[in-house]
């Protein structure tokens, strides 16, 4: 154990941390996390070892793949046998980047983190952007003057958390988790100027994008510049090229708000003015449908009382004396109906069209007694 041990400290001492190419042979992933490979070339191998704790690889690398590896060279005293601890990889390309972003995006999208359809609108005129960047970033100054130049009224509450480094994805996932808490923001930026791919990787973590996810109010992200595009910015409801933009995304200019306004208000009086106009005109036609029924319905009426009259005329004494006869009436007033009624002698009143005369009565006969007397031989 003293040799083995001695050699590492040999072998540590003698190679300084380097780089060195080969193709992946061998790969194993124990189940505690840590990786187990060979590196070789056509001429040797050696046998590399990448610790859970310490490596910063972005995805496990595939058999056969050319990568570079950095490492220190060591002995493992257990075995005694040398080997290479790796503790960054860059393949050729971008081959273990890119598979770790397809790895991420196949498992957000098998959860339909990714669709479209769950996409939410921004807030046309909010009050309050919460925004996760560094505090001494020049993200958050830019976000400051773009704020400050379209709509100085809008709050911008500082969220701070490390955006590059290993511990940048924790620090992301408790400033959402604490906005997602808070819930007084209307809008959520989240991001980062720009910087080297290694410098973005935390914008790639896939508990970051389902914190991101999850975020009760609509999401901005901005990270990097234009040609970057992160696993943040296909999570977030609006994906801006720069912070700048995202800023100008959230908040709307509060001249063209003023002017809105003012359209709104002559719009909103014209409206007014015309449902004024509206109102009086239908009250207008009210009253004429009101005088039209009022003048048809006095029509029918004189209509009726013509024709009760006309019906009344046709059977009233009066019409009878208009055309010449006379009403015989007795002293009492009673109207005489046949000539039996009377008596000579009898004094009478006969009522005229126009006035009444007195009578009496020299003698009565009907015409019934006239044809019985002339039969019968009676005095002539």
């Amino acid at each position: 154990m003293a040799l083995t041990a001695t050699a590492r400290d040999v072998l540590e001492g003698a190679f300084m941390p380097l780089w060195v190419r080969g193709e992946v042979s061998d790969f194993k992933a124990h189940r505690n996390g840590h990786w187990y490979f060979c590196l070789r070339d056509g001429d040797a191998q050696i046998r590399c070892v990448a610790w859970s704790r310490d490596r910063r690889i972005p995805a496990r690398p595939d058999d056969g793949m050319q990568v570079a590896a950095f490492g220190q060279l060591s002995v493992y005293p257990a075995r005694g046998e040398m080997q290479f601890s790796v503790t960054r990889m860059e393949a050729e390309g971008d081959g273990l980047y890119r598979k770790a972003l397809d790895i991420t995006r196949a498992r957000l999208e098998a959860d339909g983190l990714l669709d479209p359809r769950r996409k939410r609108a921004l807030p046309r005129y909010p009050r309050r952007i919460a925004v996760i960047t560094s505090r001494d970033g020049a993200a958050l100054r830019d976000i400051h003057a773009v704020v400050q130049r379209r709509c100085p009224a809008v709050d911008i509450v500082l969220v701070p958390a490390a955006v590059q480094g290993d511990a940048a994805p924790e620090s992301l996932c408790d400033a959402l988790d604490r906005v997602a808490r808070w819930q007084k923001a209307d809008v959520l930026i989240i991001g980062r100027g720009g910087g080297a791919r290694e410098d973005l990787w935390a914008f790639n973590d896939e508990r970051v994008a389902r914190a991101l996810a999850s975020c009760p109010m609509p999401t901005i992200s901005a990270v990097g510049h234009e040609i970057d595009m992160s696993i943040c910015d296909l999570v977030a409801d609006v994906r801006a090229p720069t912070p700048s933009a995202a800023a100008e995304a959230a908040v709307p200019v509060q001249a063209e708000l003023r002017e809105r306004l003012r359209a709104f208000a002559g719009l909103f009086a014209g409206l007014s003015a015309d449902h004024v106009a509206r109102a009086r005109l239908d009250a207008s036609d009210a009253v004429l449908r009101v005088s039209d029924g009022a003048v048809r319905h006095v029509d029918r009426r004189r209509q009726n009382v013509e024709a009760g009259a006309g019906r009344l005329n046709a059977v009233s004494p009066l019409a009878t004396l208009d055309r010449g006869y006379a009403i015989v009436r007795t002293a009492n007033g009673r109207t005489v109906r046949s000539v039996r009624a009377l008596r000579a002698g009898q004094e009478v009143e006969l009522v005229f069209r126009d006035g009444a005369a007195s009578a009496t009565i020299d003698g009565a006969a009907s015409p019934a007694s006239e044809t019985e007397s002339s039969e019968t031989g009676g005095p002539s």
